[in-house]
This record gives structure tokens, sequence and C-alpha cells, in this order.
């Protein structure tokens, strides 16, 4: 599926998400990533200040949240409150834009928490089978 240049693409025609030039591959890459989902997901409950967050979001670095905050603000999902007080603040919170991103990927996640044994049993099966 592609979109008409009429309908706000760039000129011409944007190639499909399944095609190699597509442009939204790599923010569905950013939404998607291990720790996106999870940040997403996280700032969908409220905003977080970013040691919280850390928190919240069990097992992440200090250096992959920074990351994945810096890329998800850049694509317009996140809003980032930097308060000038001392010791400084700094807040998360999802943009508009992320609101709609967190519930899409946040239905995901609850589909496969609910379907996890589906998923246990199917690869029992696949490995049974392979050995």
């Amino acid at each position: 599926m592609s979109v008409s240049a009429t309908s706000g693409a760039t000129a011409g025609r944007i190639p499909g998400v399944t095609q190699p030039m597509c442009p939204s591959r790599l923010v569905l890459e950013h939404v998607t990533s291990r720790w996106g989902v999870l940040v997403l997901a996280a700032l969908l409950e409220r905003p977080y200040r970013f040691s919280e967050l850390r928190r919240t979001v069990g097992g992440v670095s200090e250096k992959m949240l920074a990351q994945t905050l810096q890329t998800l603000e850049r694509d317009g999902f996140v809003h980032r409150d930097a308060k000038p007080v001392i010791p400084p603040r700094v807040d998360y919170s999802l943009t508009p834009l992320g609101e709609e991103a967190a519930e899409q990927v946040r239905g995901l996640a609850r589909w496969v928490e609910r379907r996890l044994d589906a998923v246990e049993t199917a690869r029992e099966a696949y490995d049974e089978a392979r050995s």
C-alpha cells in the first residue's frame, strides 16, 4: 500500500512499510523497539522523571534510556520538560502523537501477555519436532 502525493506525502508515491525504502520503517523501529515499547507504555500512565522512568522500565541502562527518550522526542512522541531549578528537574511525558502510538503498542503488549501460554506451547511443539 502506498500514499499518494495529494494526501500529504512528499512528491510522488511513498512505498509501504514492507518496502526497503519506506521512510516509515525507521519510525516503526523506534516505536516497536524493546525499550521504545516499554517507555511509551510507562509514559501512558503518567509523566516521569528520568530516574523514576528508569526504575519503572526495569533492566534499561541509563545510556539506553537516554537514547530512547531522545529518539522518541525527535520523532515527536515524547515531550521533555527541563525545569530551571537546582537540582535540575526534567520530566518526560507523551505528546498527543505519542499517546496515539503508546495506545497502539500497549494493545500489542497486552495481547502478548494474554497469549503467552499459546506462544510457549507453540515453542515447545517446535522444539520437540526439531529434536
